[in-house]
């Protein structure tokens, strides 16, 4: 099955789209709305759209697969890791009554998640036999190199010290292609551990929110420069997650569970003098996502990589600008200095066209470009390190928006999935297409 082209696939349903994106048109073309193939890196995107289905395209926005079921998010299993099969995808593959906290935002309306090959066929599940039965998996989950899947993962509990009688507490757990549980961990009993002030603890312990934290992503430090030259902290087996309530990332020693790397949550304000100077010291990210180390034999390897929203959040919250928008940072890890950033500035756009306050996701691509999913706008584009928009894509999928019956496109990450990922004789296109030219007209000043 394929979409429509993209500036012929003008949305038919417009009326639908009405509270679709932040401040912006009711009416607008869905699918591929530019592409270079000269300068874009040409490859499939893969990701759940709001219609609950996992959708995977290639460059002109043709649906080359589908399958039946979302993922929170559609994670991509490497073939080495599955005999050499191609196309094996993790995702949610049922649902369960979410109980009285609810479930938006968190894995608590999730009973099972597994593995499903390119045929839709479930290879592996799990589910049953996670703690309380049911796998409440939530924004992450991976396929480890010794065939195990890390799940993170909500556990609803009463934590000594909290204003909530019950917490929505973030776990991970790695579990063994049997089921088992053979390693886990759990955000509660490492509170001082995330760089929260005496004063900032008390915030959070008594916080109406039992989501308090609301980790919301997991992935794994893989090899890279650091470890080689002796810092055990990036050791490859070692975790980085990100906390989007409280403004912190952290890596987490794998072995014992403490942290043993972090930034934020009590970073210096955003100076809008200094904004686009670089390299310079980490400012405030608010309410970030995605964050992970670039992995090695990419441009930018070893650096962090992080979707900074600039989304309410924070104990307190933190300070946002009027009229400011999202943000893609590349951190050293070891100076602390943001070495590369994408604004709407960079592609000569006033602060406000780049902006999702929640979701959203960010990442490296080969020859140096970044595949970007401004998420609550279901718009995914690739920038060249210096801004310039090589392919922009707008969901066309449907569904409620979280925590509303609104109508929205909304895509919580987008991945990059390499051609030879997919079976061999998987069609693609890569047919370049003219964004349409803006002629600005003269005013009159005298209105």
């Amino acid at each position: 099955m394929k979409t429509l082209p993209s500036v012929v696939s003008w949305l038919i349903a417009g009326s639908l789209l009405s509270a679709v994106a932040h401040a912006a048109p009711s009416v607008y073309p869905t699918g591929v709305t530019r592409y270079d193939p000269a300068k874009a890196y040409n490859q499939y995107v893969i990701f759940s759209g709001a219609d609950k289905q996992t959708h995977l395209i290639d460059m002109n926005g043709n649906t080359v697969k589908t399958w039946p079921h979302a993922g929170f998010p559609s994670a991509i299993i490497d073939p080495t890791l599955v005999g050499g099969e191609r196309g094996h995808v993790l995702l949610q593959l049922s649902d369960k009554a979410p109980g009285p906290l609810g479930s938006a935002g968190n894995g608590l309306g999730n009973r099972s998640v597994g593995e499903l090959d390119w045929h839709g066929n479930v290879i592996w599940q799990w589910g049953d036999k996670a703690p309380g039965g049911a796998a409440q998996q939530h924004h992450d989950q991976r396929r480890l190199s010794n065939g195990n899947t890390l799940v993170l993962a909500n556990k609803v509990h009463a934590v000594a010290g909290f204003k909530v009688p019950q917490v929505i507490d973030d776990a991970i757990y790695e579990v063994s292609p049997d089921g088992a549980v053979t390693w886990q961990w759990l955000a509660s009993e490492h509170l001082n551990e995330f760089g929260f002030t005496p004063e900032q603890l008390k915030l959070v312990y008594a916080t109406p929110n039992p989501d308090y934290l609301h980790i919301n992503n997991l992935s794994v430090v893989g090899p890279n420069k650091w470890f080689d030259a002796g810092d055990k902290r990036f050791a490859p087996d070692n975790l980085l997650i990100d906390s989007r309530n409280a403004n912190f990332i952290a890596i987490l020693d794998k072995s014992s569970g403490k942290v043993v790397w972090s930034l934020g949550p009590n970073l210096p304000a955003i100076n809008p003098k200094t904004s686009q100077a670089l390299p310079r010291p980490v400012d405030q990210f608010v309410g970030q996502h995605d964050a992970h180390i670039i992995p090695a034999g990419l441009p930018g390897a070893g650096n962090v990589l992080v979707f900074d929203n600039q989304g309410s959040a924070g104990y307190p919250s933190a300070t946002l600008g009027l009229i400011s928008g999202s943000r893609v940072l590349e951190i050293d890890p070891q100076t602390r200095e943001i070495v590369w950033q994408y604004t709407a500035a960079d592609s000569t756009q006033p602060g406000w066209a780049f902006y999702s306050s929640f979701i959203s996701s960010a990442r490296r691509l080969p020859n140096g470009n970044t595949l970007i999913d401004e998420g609550m706008n279901g718009r995914f584009f690739q920038v060249t390190r210096h801004g310039d928009i090589v392919w922009e894509y707008v969901s066309p999928y449907l569904g409620k928006a979280p925590g509303s019956e609104a109508i929205s496109n909304w895509v919580y990450r987008a991945l990059p999935v390499n051609y030879d990922w997919v079976p061999q004789g998987t069609p693609r296109e890569q047919t370049a297409v003219l964004a349409p030219s803006v002629v600005l007209q003269p005013t009159n000043a005298s209105r």
